[in-house]
């Protein structure tokens, strides 16, 4: 493999430049073994890096598919064609400043203030790992390891290279360090993510299909236990077994008092809900985020310094959710105290089976303690597992190789809306069309690095804006290619017809997808094979017709 260096980095005050890997600042040597090709730094004085990159030579064909992950469990992530812009499905914030981001708006939950977005064709990136297609042929390249910083790649067609760079922002090195871990992979597709898994040593998850229901996307944070009572009843009475019924979020007191249920809405408490949904035959799941705190919760007003804190000392703002709230320091040996106390609550004294954990990309808002976002991130998924133990975790909101082999399940896409032309305002907000490209196109996680929750697929009448047949569709796209698959309805309103769907969508096998791609700008095509049948499923993203 051909690539060149270049190094921006600043010393005693200074910003230097040099695509020299041996200099009188630091070395970085090369290695590549079993496949993986690996940098190693080794500085002589403490440097800090504004830039750290290789630059691959590449001819793209212009019949090629280029796939790029997106930041987390909700940034878009597809595959584009080399002629292709990032932003044609997605809104557009060209000659917007990044100093005129508001903070408090959902570009917390993504990256855009930290990593400028591409404003020509022909250039993609994302993170942790990427690839080009011919056909069935991949070049994919991996991270096999982001606890140094998240590993960013980038596919510049009309540049003709392939850019790996690190995101070191806020850390200064002053000894040797594994800068960069990537995984040089060839074959067909299938194949490629095997061994980008087998390379990092991953283990098939341990949990299998399972279907269910959460209370968000009918009731949001206006749930209360009689809703509880009355849908556990009714989905309880289907003739279709249902395996988990979580409670989302709106039963705590605020974001952040997880052991304060709010008493007007859940006057039993929690653990009596638990109990209910075990006497019904199904695992009990609870829906928390662990590091994140709103102003009115006795967590921030009482420990404010819990907080992560930027430079200059000041509690950081982490995005707008929930009127805003801010995120807690995982290295806080308090804050983990804490956390460790709502685990040990919520899983063996109420008896919760599985914890849906969300905006966990909150821990790592911003550099601290001369950690990486990525180091950060890694950290705290380990966290998070020695705090669950075997409990089933669902994890949302989060960058996502720090989440392989961590979680049990895993969100790949945004928040389903309630409409299928909802107009999104960032590459994380709700959106029917985002969540669809992101089940498509992140099914190769399914079954490697977790099981895939495409989020929920709604057949109910009442509050919703779409036709039953686009909620077919999404149905369809959610049994076919993910393994979580749950509603958000009071099943006792389903007509016969809605009850069918819903058994036919969650008792079908896992399909093996042959092929899914873009066959034009709008129409998304899957070639399958189910029940020994080959069959393809095309609809039309826009519009929400099946062709």
């Amino acid at each position: 493999m051909k690539y060149g260096f270049n190094f921006t980095y600043r010393l005693n005050g200074l910003t230097k430049h040099t695509s020299n890997p041996k200099n009188e600042d630091f070395t970085v040597e090369s290695a590549n073994d079993n496949g993986i090709f690996t940098l190693i730094l080794r500085p002589e004085k403490r440097v800090e890096f504004i830039n750290f990159e290789i630059k691959i030579p590449y001819t793209f064909d212009g019949g090629s598919r280029i796939f790029t992950n997106g930041y987390q469990s909700w940034t878009v992530t597809r595959e584009y064609r080399p002629n292709e812009k990032m932003d044609e499905f997605e809104p557009r914030f060209l000659g917007i400043e990044k100093k005129n981001f508001n903070p408090r708006g959902i570009w917390g939950a993504g990256d855009l203030t930290f990593h400028d977005y591409p404003e020509k064709s022909g250039v993609f990136y994302g993170y942790s790992y990427g690839y080009i297609r011919n056909g069935d042929e991949l070049l994919l390249l991996g991270s096999t390891d982001e606890s140094s910083g998240y590993t960013i790649i980038t596919f510049d067609c009309d540049g003709g290279f392939i850019r790996i760079s690190k995101d070191f922002d806020g850390v200064i090195f002053n000894d040797d360090k594994k800068a960069l871990s990537l995984a040089v992979i060839k074959g067909s597709y299938d194949l490629a993510f095997d061994k980008y898994f087998e390379l990092m040593g991953i283990a098939k998850p341990k949990v299998s299909r399972q279907c269910g229901y959460t209370t968000w996307y009918n009731y949001y944070t206006g749930v209360t236990e009689k809703i509880v009572e009355r849908d556990l009843n009714a989905i309880s009475e289907l003739d279709t077994k249902v395996d988990i019924f979580q409670i989302d979020d709106g039963y705590e007191r605020t974001v952040g008092d997880w052991l304060e249920p709010d008493e007007k809405k859940f006057p039993k408490g929690m653990k009596v809900i638990a109990d209910n949904i075990h006497r019904n035959g199904m695992k009990a799941g609870l829906w928390l985020a662990p590091f994140a705190v709103t102003p009115k919760s006795h967590i921030y007003k009482r420990h404010k310094d819990w907080l992560v804190r930027d430079k200059n000392g000041k509690a950081h703002f982490a995005s707008h959710n929930w009127g805003g709230f801010y995120a807690l320091d995982i290295y806080n040996n308090e804050v983990r105290a804490y956390i460790r106390k709502v685990f040990d609550t919520v899983l063996n004294k109420w008896g919760y089976d599985m914890v849906k954990l969300d905006f966990l990309y909150a821990c790592c808002i911003i550099p601290i303690h001369n950690k990486s976002r990525g180091q950060i991130m890694c950290d705290a998924m380990d966290f998070l597992r020695e705090c669950c133990g075997d409990k089933i975790i669902l994890g949302c909101g989060v960058p996502l190789a720090p989440a392989f082999g961590k979680v049990d399940f895993c969100r790949i896409g945004a928040d389903m809306g309630l409409n299928w032309k909802n107009s999104a305002l960032a590459r994380e907000d709700v959106s029917v069309q985002h969540t669809l490209m992101n089940t498509v196109f992140r099914r190769h996680l399914d079954g490697r690095a977790f099981l895939n929750d495409p989020d929920v697929f709604l057949l109910r009448d009442n509050n919703i804006k779409m036709p039953l047949s686009q909620r077919k569709i999404i149905a369809r796209v959610n049994s076919l290619c993910g393994n979580l698959l749950f509603v958000s309805d009071d099943v006792s309103r389903y007509t016969e017809e809605q009850k069918k769907i819903f058994k036919e969508t969650v008792t079908a096998p896992k399909a093996d997808i042959i092929n899914a791609e873009f066959t034009d700008r709008d129409n998304i095509s899957i070639d399958y094979r189910l029940n020994g049948k080959t069959d393809n499923f095309t609809f039309n993203l826009k519009t929400g017709e099946e062709q």
